[in-house]
C-alpha cells in the first residue's frame, strides 16, 4: 500500500457544507477503490501565499490515504472539475517516509553512544617552573 497527502484549497467564499460534501464524495470514492483514509486535517481559511485569481485566501483541507494509486486519479479529477477549489496537490509519502527510517538507522549506527572507558580524562596536571 502506497500512501498519499492530498491537499486541497477551497474559495473562502464556500459554504461549509459544500465542503463537508465534497470531504464525504472523497472518502466514498477512496473506499470504493480499495483504499483508506486515514486523517483529514481541516486547517480552515489561511491567508494565500500570492493571488490565485481574484482570491486572497483559502480553505485548506489536506487528506492522508493508503492506496494502490488508482483511487488517486479519480479523486484528481473530481477536484478538477470542482468549481470552488482553487487549487489541488497530490504527493506520494510512502518513499519520504521509507528514506527517513534508512537515514534514521543510519545515524543510529555512526553516532554510537560512548561507553565508560571512552571518557577522556580532563584533569590537567600544571608543574610549577622555578623562576630563576
Amino acid at each position: 500500500m502506497r500512501t498519499y497527502e492530498v491537499a486541497f484549497i477551497a474559495a473562502p467564499n464556500t459554504v461549509d457544507d459544500d465542503l463537508s460534501k465534497l470531504n464525504s464524495q472523497i472518502e466514498q470514492i477512496i473506499s470504493d477503490r480499495g483504499g483508506k483514509i486515514t486523517k483529514v486535517d481541516n486547517w480552515g481559511r489561511r491567508k494565500l501565499a500570492y493571488r490565485i485569481g481574484k482570491f486572497d485566501e483559502g480553505v485548506y483541507t489536506f487528506v492522508y490515504v493508503e492506496g494502490s494509486g488508482q483511487e488517486i486519479a479519480e479523486v484528481e479529477r473530481r477536484l478538477r472539475v470542482t468549481d470552488f477549489i482553487i487549487r489541488y496537490l497530490t504527493v506520494r509519502t510512502d518513499e519520504a517516509l521509507k528514506r527517513a527510517v534508512k537515514l534514521k538507522s543510519k545515524r543510529k549506527v555512526s553516532v554510537a553512544p560512548r561507553g565508560h572507558d571512552d571518557d577522556f580524562d580532563l584533569d590537567i596536571e600544571v608543574e610549577d617552573e622555578e623562576m630563576d
